[in-house]
C-alpha cells in the first residue's frame, strides 16, 4: 500500500472551510515535516498493518499485532497513530484522498462541470461502490459516537453534499439535509443492507438516485 497520496487538486467549487480537506489522525498535522526516520517508521507500520488486514481482516488487527509485525515497541504505534481507529484511518487515507480528488477536480459528473443534481447522483453511487470495496476496513475504522461526525474525512464528504444542495435547492436547510443524505451512505447501513439483509448493491444505488430526485428534483438541476 502506497503511503504517498496523489497530488491534491485545487477545488473548483466554493469551499467555506478549507481545513476540512485535511485527513489523517491529526497527529501528522502537528508534524508537517516528519524526520526521515519517523517517516520510514510510519511507512513500515502502515505496510505491516496492511499485511495484517490482508491476512486476518481488519477486525483482527490490533496495535500489539502491528508492533510485532513491524518489529517495534507497542508505544511507537500508539505515538504515531494515537489509537487503533487512528491506525485504520491512516490505512484509508490514500483512497480517501483519491476519492476527494475525483469529486473536487475530476471529470464530470462526479467532478465539476455537471449540474448539481447530476453530481449528487454520481457522488452517492461512487460512495456506495467505494464502501462495498472497502467495507470491512471502513467499519473497523469507524470512530466512536463522540467523534464520528467530527472526523475530517466525513466532514469533507458531508460538506460536499451541502455545497451541491445549496446549488440545487438553496431555499432548503441544506446543512441538516446533507446529514440526512449522508445517512443513506453510512458504511454501517451499507453493511447491514448488503451483508445482513442480502440486498444487492444495485437496489441501494436505485434508492440513492430516487432519494436525490425527491430531495432536489431533476427539474432543479439547472
Amino acid at each position: 500500500m502506497s503511503t504517498v497520496p496523489p497530488p491534491f487538486p485545487t477545488p473548483q467549487e466554493p469551499v467555506d472551510h478549507p481545513e476540512l480537506l485535511q485527513l489523517g489522525t491529526g497527529l501528522e498535522a502537528e508534524e508537517p515535516c516528519l524526520r526521515a526516520d519517523a517517516a520510514r517508521n510510519r511507512a513500515r507500520l502502515l505496510e505491516a498493518a496492511a499485511r495484517l488486514v490482508a491476512e486476518r481482516g481488519a477486525e483482527g488487527v490490533t496495535m500489539e499485532a502491528v508492533a510485532a509485525a513491524a518489529c517495534v515497541g507497542k508505544g511507537t504505534v500508539f505515538r504515531r497513530f494515537g489509537d487503533r481507529t487512528g491506525l485504520l484511518t491512516a490505512l484509508l487515507d490514500h483512497s480517501e484522498k483519491k476519492f476527494q480528488a475525483a469529486f473536487l477536480g475530476g471529470p464530470p459528473p462526479l467532478g465539476p462541470g455537471a449540474p448539481p443534481v447530476e453530481r449528487l447522483r454520481a457522488f452517492g453511487l461512487a460512495m456506495l461502490r467505494r464502501s462495498t470495496d472497502e467495507l470491512e476496513l471502513q467499519l473497523a475504522a469507524e470512530p466512536g459516537a463522540n467523534r464520528r461526525y467530527m472526523s475530517p474525512a466525513r466532514r469533507v464528504l458531508r460538506h460536499h453534499i451541502e455545497v451541491l444542495l445549496r446549488q440545487a435547492v438553496p431555499e432548503a436547510d441544506c446543512e441538516l439535509l446533507s446529514h440526512t443524505l449522508m445517512g443513506q451512505l453510512d458504511p454501517a447501513l451499507v453493511h447491514h443492507l448488503t451483508k445482513q439483509c442480502g440486498l444487492p448493491l444495485s437496489r441501494l444505488e436505485d434508492a440513492w438516485i430516487d432519494l436525490v430526485e425527491r430531495v432536489a428534483g431533476a427539474g432543479r438541476s439547472g
